[in-house]
């Protein structure tokens, strides 16, 4: 088996060739060996597939990139990408309807998919937490069902376009060039609507709002989407659905803020209460109450970890945790005793000494909860 050319050489390119350098390389070779400017030299038409093959993996950022990396191996086996017919639907930017591409390769036909939709859809801290199922109502095409997407009226069916004869397309001869273009009198369709359906004035599609049920499994974040198959709109002429697209908005909860998986809150105590430590109550995000330890001596800024209170882990087990900030309350408005009382301690305790590197990390933890 005669192995395959670096893609580089085939095209005549040096490997930081630009992309734009890829694209006029191939289009030079491929009209130079357009088997319709070659007829019958087998030559030739190798030569066009080995160009087609290797522009489909240049002209590629992400096959490019394994390409340069692993060489033909790193296109998914020692064989490369091989010859796909197919991919003449991707170079219309580069060759337009300069070839009957079609006629040569056999162009694959059939009814188009209906456009995909996208829906906002806003929900509370936690029902993305813990999940939610809600109802929306969309707007969208749907199939006709009078004429089952034909167009035409009940009883009656659509009739072959007389000027393509069904194809879609007209092809003609233009030297040595074979050129397709769309049917100007069925739009491509290949056949043409006579007597139309009163239901959807021959459109095959009809729009209406349908309510659909929503299930949001726990986990989920501000931006995440959820894709709901078939439940976009209808394809033309009965072709298969697209897809709805649910794009969620979180609000922002009074108390929690989150980060991933990872819930972090505030928490202040007394100065008798961080000096001396406590056992608080904490409220978590099921709007229960936990019992928070604070030990003796604990810092202003200091963050203690609750394991499992979090948010469950999306499309898996367990949940992250929930850091509580520390926050030292110093009391105002001191009667005339307390201030009696802290100003007798005072004398008892040594001046505080707080090194740049405690400071740095308050400055860090504060910045934090201030984002």
């Amino acid at each position: 088996m005669t192995p395959k050319r670096d893609y580089y050489e085939v095209l005549g390119l040096p490997r930081n060739a630009s992309e734009q350098e890829v694209k006029s390389a191939y289009r030079k070779l491929a009209l130079k060996h357009h088997p319709d400017r070659n007829p019958g030299d087998q030559r030739a038409e190798e030569l066009f597939k080995e160009a087609a093959e290797a522009y489909g993996v240049l002209g590629d950022p992400e096959k490019r990139r394994r390409y340069d990396a692993y060489g033909h191996a790193g296109l998914g086996g020692a064989g490369g990408a091989g010859f796909d017919p197919t991919i003449f639907a991707d170079f219309s930017d580069i060759l337009g309807d300069f070839f009957g591409f079609g006629d040569l390769f056999g162009r694959r036909r059939g009814p188009r998919r209906g456009a995909d939709l996208r829906y906002n859809l806003e929900i509370s801290f936690e029902e993305a937490a813990f999940g939610t199922e809600t109802q929306i109502r969309i707007p969208r095409a749907e199939t006709c069902g009078d004429c089952s997407g034909s167009g035409a009226a009940p009883g009656t069916k659509p009739a072959t376009c007389p000027t393509c004869g069904g194809a879609g397309q007209v092809t003609f001869q233009q030297g040595f060039f074979s050129v397709a273009r769309t049917c100007s009198h069925c739009r491509g369709a290949g056949r043409i609507v006579t007597d139309q359906c009163k239901a959807c004035g021959g459109e095959g599609q009809i729009t209406t709002e349908r309510t659909l049920q929503i299930k949001v499994p726990p986990g989920v974040d501000n931006g995440s989407q959820l894709r709901i198959t078939g439940e976009g709109e209808a394809g033309p002429s009965g072709g298969p659905t697209g897809d709805l697209y649910v794009v969620l908005r979180v609000q922002e909860h009074a108390l929690f803020k989150r980060d991933g998986t990872h819930l972090f809150c505030e928490m202040p105590v007394s100065l008798p209460q961080a000096a001396l430590g406590a056992s608080l109550e904490i409220p978590t995000l099921e709007g229960e109450k936990t019992r928070l330890n604070v030990p003796e001596g604990t810092q202003s800024g200091t963050v203690l970890r609750l394991r499992g209170q979090g948010v469950p882990r999306l499309g898996g087990r367990g949940r992250g945790d929930l850091h509580v900030l520390v926050r030292v309350v110093v009391p105002t408005n001191l009667s005339s005793e307390q201030r009696e009382l802290i100003e007798k301690l005072a004398e008892t305790l040594p001046v505080p000494n707080i090194d740049d590197k405690e400071k740095s990390l308050f400055e860090r933890m504060k910045d934090f909860f201030a984002s």
